[in-house]
């Protein structure tokens, strides 16, 4: 097994979501920056650690192939648990498993020109263009809104690229030299046992270049922390819950790479007349026992904003749901009806007349 527990560097479990891992890594990153920590060794090695681990366990394929490592490790596949025993597992001797059992068909030559260097697991990766960082927000917006459509804003705090230096790091003027350990490429090859996985180079920070004179508004960093307004388009007919995205509105791509995507989650204020279920819309509407009894007409609003006739029928029942077709939402897959109940409200007081008459009422019936 890799000497490294990277699901126990993240604090997250062996199942753990894409999400999840994320999550965890910048909260940790973010704690354990140097930025944040300046002189702190035992922070910086830290936080190599998990950028280490999230390299890793962010890409599926490379988690996948981790993940294998450590069971065929557990299974006994390596000749025990101090390290590799990389003839036998050529063979697929000692009752290790075979890399083609293993590696879905791949023989070990194969396995080795793809992964393997001299005995050294590589991630093969360079530093480059990267997609930024997805952002996400949340806004709530009323009933009428979520019914017709509209626009809202949305203020969101990211990065963008220093005005000052222009992303660089570096005040204007000043040089920028070529960093010595990883000779410009940003990433550096370190050793787990076995295994060599590469990592953003600790001196550099992954830019692959030194800057000796930091610039004096974003520290060094290249970026400036900046909140925008972001109009956010509410297409008719939302649903509470409902996550928009608005491709390239989050973070801007490392070393020039194309910005992250912004999500907005979409809440809906419940209306005091309205009630919701997918594009159907309920209401209840009151009438009274006379009306109920010897019908009526009455006039019910939509979500819409017009007001629809209704025809009561005589001897309608309390609780009675009448069902008006198309007046419901209209949203990407459907068109919603609306239903109206009756509640038949009974007096509470009656005059002495009234009381009779229901009597003689009764006593016809």
């Amino acid at each position: 097994m890799p000497q490294k527990d990277y699901y126990k560097i993240l604090g997250v479990s062996e199942n753990a979501s894409e999400d999840e891992i994320k999550k965890a890594y910048r909260e940790l990153a973010k704690r354990y920056h140097p930025d944040r920590n300046p002189g702190d060794k035992q922070a910086e090695e830290r936080f190599k650690e998990i950028t280490e681990a999230y390299e890793v366990l962010k890409d599926p394929e490379k988690r996948k192939q981790y993940d294998e490592l450590r069971r065929m490790q557990q299974s006994g596949a390596f000749g025990g648990a101090g390290g590799f025993d990389f003839s036998q597992f050529r063979q697929g001797q000692g009752g290790g498993a075979r890399a083609e059992d293993v590696f879905g068909g791949l023989g070990f030559e194969d396995l080795f020109s793809q992964f393997f260097d001299q005995g050294e697991f590589i991630r093969q990766e360079r530093y480059g263009p990267q997609k930024g960082e997805d952002l996400y927000a949340e806004i709530t917006v009323p009933f009428d809104m979520a019914v017709k459509g509209g626009t809202v804003t949305v203020r969101v705090p990211r990065h963008e690229v220093c005005p000052r230096c222009g992303g660089t790091g570096a005040e204007p003027g000043a040089k920028v030299q070529t960093c010595p350990v990883c000779k410009g490429k940003g990433v550096v090859s370190e050793g787990l046992g076995g295994f060599a996985f590469s990592r953003p180079c600790p001196r550099c920070q992954g830019r692959g270049v030194i800057i000796t004179n930091p610039c004096r508004q974003c520290g060094g960093s290249g970026r400036v922390e900046v909140v925008r307004s972001v109009r956010v388009t509410i297409p008719p007919g939302i649903e509470d819950g409902q996550t928009l995205r608005l491709p390239g509105q989050g973070e801007p791509g490392p070393a020039g790479g194309r910005p992250g995507d912004l999500y907005v989650k979409v809440r809906v204020q419940e209306d005091r007349f309205f009630k919701r279920k997918g594009a159907n819309v309920y209401v209840e509407v009151p009438i009274s026992f006379v009306q109920a009894a010897l019908g009526t007409k009455i006039r019910v609003r939509t979500p819409h904003g017009k007001k629809v006739e209704l025809r009561v029928p005589p001897g309608t029942q309390p609780g009675t749901t009448f069902r008006l077709r198309g007046m419901g939402l209209r949203t990407r897959n459907a068109q919603g009806d609306m239903f109206v109940t009756v509640k038949v409200q009974i007096p509470k007081h009656l005059t002495e007349r009234q009381k009779q008459l229901l009597r003689e009422f009764a006593k016809a019936a």
